[in-house]
């Protein structure tokens, strides 16, 4: 079943040209340095997550991913779940692509590559050994041998099954394939010709283009989505074609056949909202969203229609804070000719402009409670009557409304009707604030600054990793809004065709609240970052020069003069008599130390 491969000595040769020295033990030349990588991952424990660059990270004991490949074998079959780890690997592996020519642009191929391999080290997944590695973009060839010792998805399958007949590193031969293939822009395949769960010491795997294997579809079969066996029965349609349409178009997108989504997003709390919207959309019940100002809300309301039977209707929007409260009525309900002074014509108003379609109702709680009743009255019966007029006006109107203030708290306070806020509360949908959605960052940067880069004319390669981080780790007291007006900001401070870096996003006067993060040392400890060094280190100085103050006070020998002058000869000792470095010692002036050590002289 698995096809065997040897390693030639005239591709050793090439390789040696072309890329990387190669012994027969692994070499540390063969490796780039891995300070570029280290650095982009970032633990935020009081927040509660790690961060490889803009991908949230956790970590998993090998326990624990062994009993779900456990499970998951013994529930789907080797068969299933051998695919699904597989897929698993290969989406990771093309996310990492992505990752490495952004962190190497203008590195060889080889050593650009290679961010691949290190990553898996730097992630715990398998120490790799490089063997043979022949890479030509150009061209399209590509021949990889590695060796991985001290496989950790072998260490979980023999904890559990113990040394086999068959290759067991099924997640990291998925990885390796979809980052080369992603990495080459082109399908390449990876088998395992040795592997330590089947009794070999240490895994070997290669690695070249579909095309050159002869039975690629023996192991193309695990990356193409399969039906679950569920316990010997096949699983219903409808699962296979979830499976289907989130493998063709990854995680949070539309299908084609769907409207399609105006809002982004990662986090287990937008996937939330987007479910409930899924729910309630093709319904008739009114929706009230919540949230802070700043979250999306028109956005999540235009999703309600877009998913709703009205889609190909009219979408109007009202911000009730926006419209002086003696039009408000005009406004939703309409108005005639001659109502008060200065109406000339009669006028549709928003219910009418929304027929057949849906009405979005922003800042609701701020409406006056005139308009309140008589927008109570159109969502009971669907009528209205235009301010000035006694004609009754049927309307088809679906209302979403949103607020973010607490609606309770109005009624209890007599500012909002309690019927309407019953009426309203038909379907609430909660909105998280995006510091509880920081998955979703990485995205809406994506996708922001794209439109931001067409609005003003300007042309940005994205953002720093510093500012990467500033993001990700950033309070967002405004949300979305804020985040917009940062990088709206950073696009026009930033040089024409460089990145965005932290001093272009956050002004001096703003002090964006960073919550405190780890990296990682030389030797993999995890540390504070620079910033945070300096912090501590300042503080441990203050520490210390407090402390020798209480000494000094509760010794009672020396008085404030015998100490500046014990200083001022120190420092002048230690300058060998120059008066320029000793005062820069002490933090002085040459003027100031000249004045004081005359002064001491004096007395």
């Amino acid at each position: 079943m698995i096809s065997k491969s040897k390693p030639r000595a005239a591709r050793m040769d090439r390789t040696r040209s072309k890329s990387f020295n190669i012994s027969g033990e692994l070499r540390t030349s063969a490796f780039p340095d891995i300070a570029d990588l280290a650095e982009r991952l970032h633990f935020s424990p009081a927040d509660g997550r790690i961060w490889l660059d803009d991908s949230r990270m956790m970590l998993l004991r090998t326990q624990a991913f062994g009993a779900l490949r456990q499970e998951l074998i013994e529930s789907l079959g080797i068969e299933s779940a051998r695919g699904l780890l597989t897929r698993m690997g290969y989406m990771a592996g093309s996310k990492d692509a992505a990752l490495a020519r952004k962190i190497r642009p203008g590195a060889s191929q080889a050593d650009m590559f290679m961010v691949g391999p290190q990553l898996h080290g730097l992630q715990g997944v398998v120490r790799v050994e490089p063997v043979c590695l022949e890479i030509d973009s150009a061209t399209g060839h590509f021949y990889c041998e590695v060796i991985w010792h001290d496989s950790s998805e072998d260490e979980s399958h023999m904890a559990i099954y113990g040394v086999g007949s068959e290759p067991a590193c099924w997640m990291q031969i998925g990885y390796a394939s979809g980052y080369s293939s992603a990495f080459m822009g082109k399908r390449i395949l990876f088998r395992e010709i040795a592997c330590a769960s089947a009794g070999a010491k240490d895994c070997h795997i290669v690695g070249k283009p579909v095309e050159e294997w002869a039975d690629p579809e023996v192991d193309l079969h695990y990356l193409q989505p399969q039906p679950l066996q569920l316990r010997g029965r096949t699983a219903p349609d409808d699962t296979r074609q979830r499976v289907l349409t989130i493998a063709a178009n990854g995680p949070g997108r539309a299908r084609a056949d769907q409207p399609r989504s105006v809002v982004i997003g990662a986090s287990a709390g937008f996937f939330g909202v987007i479910h409930r919207i899924n729910r309630v959309a093709a319904t008739q019940a009114t929706v009230l969203l919540l949230g802070e100002s700043g979250v999306g809300k028109s956005m999540f309301a235009s999703e309600v229609h877009g998913k709703s039977g009205r889609a190909d209707k009219p979408f109007v929007q009202l911000n009730c804070a926006a419209i002086p409260e003696q039009l408000m009525e005009s406004e939703l309900f309409g108005v005639d000719k001659g109502a008060y002074t200065g109406v000339s014509e009669t006028r549709p108003g928003r219910f009418e402009a929304a027929d057949g379609g849906t009405l979005f109702l922003d800042e609701i709680a701020l409406l006056s409670l005139t308009a309140q009743a008589k927008l109570l009255r159109v969502l009971q019966s669907g009528e209205l009557e235009h301010l000035g007029s006694t004609r009754t006006r049927k309307v088809d109107v679906r209302v979403v409304a949103a607020t973010n203030e607490n609606i309770a708290d109005a009624v209890e306070q007599g500012r909002f009707r309690k019927d309407l806020y019953y009426r309203l509360n038909v379907f609430p949908i909660l909105i998280p604030p995006l510091r509880e959605r920081r998955a979703d960052i990485p995205l809406l940067l994506e996708n922001l600054l794209k439109q931001l880069c067409e609005r003003h004319g300007r042309k940005i390669s994205g953002v720093t990793n510093r500012a990467m981080q500033a993001l990700l780790t950033h309070q967002w007291p405004g949300n979305i809004r804020e985040l917009e007006n940062v990088l709206e900001r950073g696009i026009i401070l930033a040089d024409e065709g460089g990145a965005i870096d932290t001093a272009h996003l956050f002004s001096v006067d703003e002090n964006p609240a960073i919550m405190s993060r780890l990296g990682l040392s030389e030797l993999g400890a995890l540390i504070p970052p620079a910033s945070d060094k300096a912090r501590n280190t300042s503080c441990a100085s203050k520490n210390k020069i407090d402390a020798l103050a209480e000494s000094l006070i509760l010794a009672q020998e020396f008085n404030l003069e015998q100490i500046e002058n014990a200083l001022l000869d120190a420092a002048l000792k230690s300058s060998l008599g120059n008066i320029s470095k000793a005062a820069g010692l002490l933090g002085l002036t040459r003027a100031q130390m000249d004045y004081r050590t005359k002064k001491s002289k004096a007395i």
